[in-house]
């Protein structure tokens, strides 16, 4: 009986772990981009998480892609380990941590409109009254502007932050490929980041004007740390881990609660406030992703 609760909780409290990890990402890149140029914020994160998805990746054997699948790998590596974090991290330099959250929430609707362009597939019409609403949110929080506390909203950090989703997006359809050809997830994630790490390692240099570090707190290297390590390596594998034995449908609800985290933890952390039109956006967000991707 309690093995049975076990099973039954488990699975569901890593989901809601990893959901508080990723929420937490505008908040984290937004602390290490106040001391470190985001382009090595970006870098950073997936150097570091190479060092240790490669040894994760031997230890666990994990089978390196074959023929068709090698493409796919280097597509959801170059968006997913990439150009989505050094889009990402400057673009949330120039705009709130509360707007980047919202960015995000609307992963599911960019994923959706990628997939369907790649599988050259018609979504249903409660999916695209979803995608419209929630566009349509989107649209509000970009052209929307309003005092955020001590936070600042700019136009163009609000696109690198869409245009970064739309990779990110990208990676995730790559991957999902990949996962119908029978290629694991884990390998995905471990060997997309070696791969990924492997490109920038050799552009480090002349990005910092040689091997040295720029000097920043503990505060901000911490930021780096945390996003190549907990919300990239373990939020990956604890996301795969609990829908593999939670179901897909059940803990896939779940991340709707991921832009929830991401706004409470801008509110305490960086002394966000939201405003009126912030709040409708995410209204309007959060409606048409669960509008979509009801059956």
């Amino acid at each position: 009986m309690r093995r049975g609760l076990e099973a039954a909780w488990l699975p569901l409290a890593v989901a809601l772990a990893v959901v508080v990890l990723w929420g937490s990402t505008p908040v984290a890149t937004k602390l290490a981009a106040r001391e470190i140029d985001p382009l090595l914020v970006g870098m950073g994160r997936t150097l570091l998480a190479g060092l240790v998805a490669l040894p994760l990746a031997l230890l666990l054997r994990a089978p390196l892609p074959r023929g068709r699948q090698i493409p796919l790998l280097a597509l959801s590596a170059f968006c997913g380990f990439i150009g989505f974090p050094l889009l990402y991290s400057i673009g949330q330099r120039l705009t709130s941590a509360m707007h980047g959250g919202l960015i995000l929430a609307a992963l599911p609707i960019f994923t959706g409109l990628v997939a369907a362009a790649v599988e050259r597939r018609r979504p249903s019409g409660r999916w695209w009254i979803g995608c419209l609403i929630a566009l349509a949110g989107e649209v509000v929080l970009v052209t929307g502007r309003g005092p955020l506390g001590k936070a600042n909203a700019s136009l163009a950090g609000d696109l690198l932050v869409a245009v970064s989703s739309v990779l990110a997006s990208t990676g995730y359809v790559a991957g999902a490929r990949l996962s119908q050809m029978q290629y694991a997830s884990l390998g995905t994630t471990l060997w997309g980041a070696t791969a990924a790490s492997i490109v920038f390692l050799p552009v480090l240099p002349l990005a910092t004007g040689g091997w040295s570090l720029p000097s920043a707190g503990p505060v901000a290297w911490g930021a780096v740390a945390f996003l190549a390590w907990m919300s990239s390596i373990l939020g990956y594998i604890g996301w795969y881990w609990a829908l593999a034995r939670g179901g897909i449908a059940r803990m896939g609800t779940i991340q709707f609660l991921q832009p929830l985290s991401g706004l409470l933890l801008a509110f305490f952390l960086l002394d966000e406030r939201p405003n009126g039109t912030l709040v409708l956006s995410a209204l309007l967000i959060l409606a048409g992703v669960v509008v979509a991707r009801r059956r």
